[in-house]
């Protein structure tokens, strides 16, 4: 079987476990805390990040746009029209497009600032940076956070899913990256119904419902984290 090494939290972890539950893959999770710099760990990525696949056969992927590339370059033609990277050229451009800003502007801009300051710090000894958390981060994730959801109420509203017609990794990168923040409580969703709607729909495919059931010690999910009929 292969393994995936993630930690819960991490959006880009996120991001390939609902990749992988939508090609029906099972794997075996094995959390890391990429803060303690686990030798075996850096000879797989050296990087250090999550999230890192390894394949039955041996081959590590590490990453979460190269383990995307790579799930739908080997198992993207048996999904059909259920492709989450389609096959015309500009609509797939359009997918890579949204997923870098997800996996990069968004996270640069709010859930990597809130997940590491309200949740990794907790975890890490002083030496590394732990403690409370930053909230000078914490109101700029709030408050970059509302124009990220602009943005997906208009992509939301102008199409059937984020990038077109169909499902695609856009909308499972924005996903997972807003339910990482959706966790701790702080997506203010009555600011936009087109994107609440749109949340809505994916958090209630059965991909999600693993993420559904995170829990961290310590840390008490926001009651709608769960709910479907937020």
């Amino acid at each position: 079987m292969a393994v995936l090494y993630h930690h819960s939290m991490c959006p880009h972890s996120r991001f390939v476990r609902l990749a992988l539950a939508e090609y029906g893959m099972d794997v075996e999770l094995a959390e890391e805390r990429t803060f303690e710099r686990r030798r075996d760990f850096l000879m797989l990525n050296p990087a250090g990040t999550t999230p890192v696949l390894v394949e039955q056969s041996g081959i590590v992927l590490p990453g979460a746009g190269v383990i995307a590339e790579y799930l739908d370059e080997t198992r993207g033609l048996a999904l059909g029209d259920r492709r989450l990277m389609p096959e015309n050229p500009a609509a797939r451009v359009e997918v890579r497009r949204l997923l870098d800003w997800f996996n990069h502007k968004f996270f640069d801009e709010v859930s990597g600032y809130l997940v590491t300051q309200k949740v990794y710090r907790r975890f890490m000894p002083s030496d590394l940076g732990g403690g409370a958390p930053d909230m000078d981060q914490v109101r700029a994730a709030a408050s970059n956070i509302r124009y990220h959801l602009r943005y997906i109420g208009y992509l939301a509203g102008s199409r059937n899913w984020l990038a077109g017609d169909n499902l695609s990794y856009a909308d499972l990168a924005a996903a997972a990256h807003l339910s990482s923040v959706d966790f701790l409580g702080d997506v203010p969703w009555a600011e936009n119904e087109m994107a609440k709607e749109w949340y809505a729909r994916v958090k209630s495919r059965p991909s999600f419902r693993t993420l559904l059931n995170d829990r961290i010690p310590g840390i008490t999910p926001d009651p709608v984290y769960a709910d479907l009929d937020f």
